[in-house]
């Protein structure tokens, strides 16, 4: 194994991460534009590889079209869900005839959540082509490999259920899985970003190691109360104006802003005790600034009645700060390994 191909296979892991926080950018664009269901069927849009520009070019009857499409497409979706015991799931799905109803077409939101398809349609190829250049590390360095191998699998599967995520409309359990299995990959990149760069960069035992483990289960958690609480928002987006949303969220959003607290106050406690670490100055520093600007996106969004620009930055700030966490986790777990 040459320093040439680790070298090349870092820039590539860092590239295709990059990539990967794009996608989440854009995707949370397309939520906090509506655009979900800008093309009714996945993978083609409104039946084509290119989205129609004006309704003229649809059928009349689109919406029953795909509608059915969808229908059709959830009926296979609930055996697959009885097979693993998730009756009750299942038939939640069939019963809800709201599911099957079809947006107006608005070429707007078509176009951004085509182009949210063919960004993930370029983190798949970049995917690809980290699992072909790993291959030659297959015997010297298996973890790339099998890792490598983990993701695209993962990166397929994610694929696959973000047909579901459009033939349900959106349905919220569904959504909070996609973003999670987004997380994952984030999780198993940050991981090939490590391993392909410890061998430059060793470091140092670090003390901090349960509290880091604290702070990025609070922030996963604090992701999943954002998720109910974004659910809850797509929900009254259909009937009540934006400056009412706030107001109608309830316990979820109490939930979700209470808890930032313990959020900020983990991750403060870690940054002030290895803030004088080498090793782990500049990320840590770096977690610490994105908590903040998650935090501050949040007060914005709270008192500022959701501006959707916003939305999308408060996603990533805490997609970020978790990828960069994993990634301190990492590289403080083969300390302790190797010490």
């Amino acid at each position: 194994m040459t320093s040439t191909a680790i070298r090349g296979f870092y820039r590539l892991c860092l590239s295709t991460l990059i990539a990967v926080y794009f996608l989440i950018l854009v995707g949370g664009i397309v939520r906090s534009t509506g655009s979900g269901m800008g093309c009714p069927d996945w993978p083609k849009c409104f039946g084509s590889w290119t989205p129609p520009t004006s309704i003229e070019q649809l059928p009349s009857n689109y919406k029953e079209n795909f509608s059915a499409y969808r229908d059709k497409k959830n009926q296979k979706f609930a055996r697959y869900l009885r097979l693993i015991g998730m009756n009750e799931t299942a038939d939640q799905i069939i019963s809800d005839k709201s599911i099957l109803k079809e947006a107006n077409f608005n070429p707007v939101k078509t176009w951004i959540e085509y182009i949210n398809r063919l960004v993930g349609v370029a983190i798949g190829l970049f995917i690809i082509l980290l699992f072909y250049k790993s291959i030659p590390f297959k015997r010297t360095k298996p973890e790339l490999f099998w890792l490598s191998f983990a993701t695209l699998i993962v990166v397929i599967f994610q694929g696959w259920f973000g047909s579901i995520v459009v033939s349900t409309n959106l349905t919220q359990w569904t959504i909070t899985v996609y973003l999670f299995l987004a997380l994952l990959i984030v999780g198993f990149l940050m991981f090939l970003l490590h391993k392909s760069d410890e061998i430059r960069n060793p470091i140092r035992k670090s003390v901090n190691y349960w509290l880091l483990i604290g702070c990025i289960f609070v922030l996963l958690v604090q992701i999943l109360f954002g998720t109910e609480v974004r659910g809850s928002i797509d929900i009254l987006s259909g009937s009540l104006p934006r400056d009412s949303w706030i107001g109608q969220l309830g316990a979820d959003f109490i939930m979700h802003r209470s808890f930032s607290w313990v959020v900020l106050i983990l991750n403060t406690l870690f940054f002030l005790q290895i803030r004088k670490t080498i090793a782990f100055k500049t990320l840590s520093r770096a977690v610490f600034l994105l908590i903040l600007c998650s935090l501050a996106t949040g007060v914005t969004m709270a008192y500022f009645n959701m501006p959707a620009a916003i939305q999308p930055i408060h996603l990533l700030g805490a997609t970020i700060a978790f990828g960069l966490q994993l990634l301190m986790f990492f590289r403080m777990n083969n300390a302790m390994v190797n010490n």
